[in-house]
Formats: C-alpha cells, structure tokens, sequence
C-alpha cells in the first residue's frame, strides 16, 4: 500500500527521532547499575580513604552501589590509564589527586593526555602542606631553617616518596625559592618518612596535616609554617609561609573525581550533584576532616573550577619539574 507523501515524510522524522529520544531517554535513567570507582592506589592509603568517603556520600542521589576498585602502579599511572581507555558512559570513575593529574604528566611518558582524555566532575577536599623538621634541628622559625639549610648546604636530609612524587617536586620548589641545597631521600610511603623524621635520620620534609600533625602534636617534630594563605583550622598558631617570611610558597595535596573522555554532559552533571550533595553531608566533611582535608567551597565543587585548578596547576608545576629535570623512579 502507497502511503500519502505527508504521511511517510511524518513516519521519516519520528523514526529518525528514535536514537536522539532514545538516548535521552538512556541518560534520565542513569545510573542503571554499579558504577566503579578506581583508585589508582593500594588499599587503605590516604587516597583511598578519601575516595570511599566521597563513593559513600554520592550513593544515595545516584541510587546505585559505588565500588572501589584499586588499581595501583607506576605511581598511580596504571589505573588512571584504565580509565582513560573506558568507555565514556558513567560506569568508570576515577579519583584522582595532584600527583596522578598533574605530576605525573611531566614525570612519565603517558599513554594519555591529562586534560584531553578525561571529563572533569568535581574537586572534592585538599589540605594545605606543612613545613616539618625533626625536633633538634637549631632554627626555631622558618627564616631561621633557611639559613641554617643556606650555612649548611648538601648536608640537611628531605623525606620524599620517591623521585618525582609531590614531595620531591616540593623540595625542589623550596630550594628554588630560597637558594638551599640539600638531599632527598625516598621513602615507600609518607609514613615512613615521619618516622624516619621522628628518629632524627633526616631533617625535613613537607606533607599534609594528617601525616604530619599527630607528631607535632605529640611534641616529636617542629612545624615551621603552613605553605598555604591562611592557617590551618586545625592548628591555628602555626604560622603561614607569608608570615614566615616565604610569601608565595604554596604547595596543597587536593582530590578531585574524573570520567573518560566523552561522557555525556548531562550525565557529568548527575555525577556532579552527587559529589555536591555529598560533600554537604555533615558526615562525610567530618569525615574528611578528620583526615586534615578541608571541602571545597561550592564554588568551586563544579567541573569547569576543576579543569581550571588542574590547568593551573600544571602550569606552575611543570616548568619546575622539567627545569630540574625529575624523572619518575
């Protein structure tokens, strides 16, 4: 049977409309099933922590089990590289931190493009770093550990995790901005280090509140000053860098969420209320402050503040990094 030339011209535009609709459709239902979440770490490291605290606070919007997958190596490259190879479809989440998401891209030879292969969610919770030496070190302020480092230079000892890891690019950033030399040595964890700090086997380093903090409390390790603007909510009488006399030295350990290139924008923006409503959670921020992490404010929990903050990260740890030349191990 001929149909009228109006009536099949109408049957056309509806079956071209099915994909669009249907599509639509697929995105309103979203999430229909578990949606992974890979940290690129073991298991019960400071990553991890944050990312289950983050997964759990997000259940209950999304409707769906967040499951933690750890897939670590290579420092972190191995499963933010998973990530980036999935498909873009909202299942396969990856949390990440300035190490993984900005370091890393110019420490190793990625497989993948930091900015162009994934799709930005949301930053989450960061923590300013504090300047930590061990307890016998003579200077009693931080202009006071810098010459002292100046009248002993290559003999004063830093604890990193490794070379090209954040705390090695903080030193370097540290002996850049005051002219001091001295030694790095790797440690397998930020555990260790403090340890190694607390025994008097090296002279420094700079980590998070949550590392450092328990010690310095316990009166083992003397903090020099917050490489932040503020001071710390948690130890209000350490002073600031700038107060300290090192204006502009800032350095912060931050975690943010990150799906594969092409997720679809609505399903980002899904992702992104449940991170929102999340971080609002009483809960999960004293949770998260019990870590030493601090939530960003809701400004700045969207996807554009993210790629802004992880480009301008990059754009001032790069030339730092490549200047001097790091390598990851």
């Amino acid at each position: 049977m001929k149909l009228p030339r109006r009536q099949f011209l109408h049957l056309a535009a509806s079956a071209a409309a099915l994909p669009a609709v249907s599509r639509f459709a697929w995105a309103q239902a979203y999430p229909t099933r578990p949606i992974t979440m890979i940290v690129p770490f073991p298991a019960g490291g400071p990553l991890d922590t944050i990312a289950r605290i983050t997964a759990e606070g997000m259940r209950g919007s999304l409707g769906q089990a967040i499951i933690i997958e750890n897939v670590s190596g290579a420092g972190g490259t191995i499963g933010v590289g998973r990530v980036a190879r999935a498909a873009g479809d909202g299942y396969t989440l990856c949390v990440g931190f300035v190490g993984t998401h900005v370091i890393n891209g110019a420490t190793y030879a990625l497989q993948y493009d930091l900015l162009k292969d994934f799709e930005p969610i949301s930053l989450i919770a960061g923590s300013s770093w504090l300047i930590v030496a061990k307890k016998t070190l003579p200077a009693r302020e931080l202009t006071g550990l810098i010459d002292w480092l100046k009248a002993n230079p290559d003999k004063a000892s830093q604890g990193t995790v490794g070379a090209g890891s954040p705390h090695h690019v903080a030193g370097v950033f540290f002996q850049k901005e005051t002219g001091t030399r001295f030694q790095f040595v790797p440690y397998r964890g930020a555990a260790p280090a403090v340890q190694a700090l607390v025994a008097g086997q090296i002279d420094l380093i700079m980590d998070s509140p949550a590392i450092t903090m328990p010690q310095v409390r316990a009166g083992t390790i003397k903090a020099y000053a917050v490489a932040a603007k503020s001071r710390l909510a948690i130890a209000p009488d350490i002073p600031t860098v700038d107060e300290s006399g090192l204006p502009g030295f800032y350095v912060s350990g931050w975690n943010a969420l990150w799906a594969p290139r092409g997720t679809p924008k609505d399903i980002i923006a899904k992702l992104n209320s449940s991170v929102v409503n999340g971080l609002a959670d009483r809960t999960v921020r004293s949770r998260l402050a019990d870590l030493g992490m601090e939530v960003f404010p809701r400004e700045q929990q969207t996807p554009e503040a993210l790629q802004a903050h992880q480009k301008a990260e990059i754009e001032k740890w790069w030339p730092i990094i490549k200047a001097a030349g790091i390598k990851a191990e």
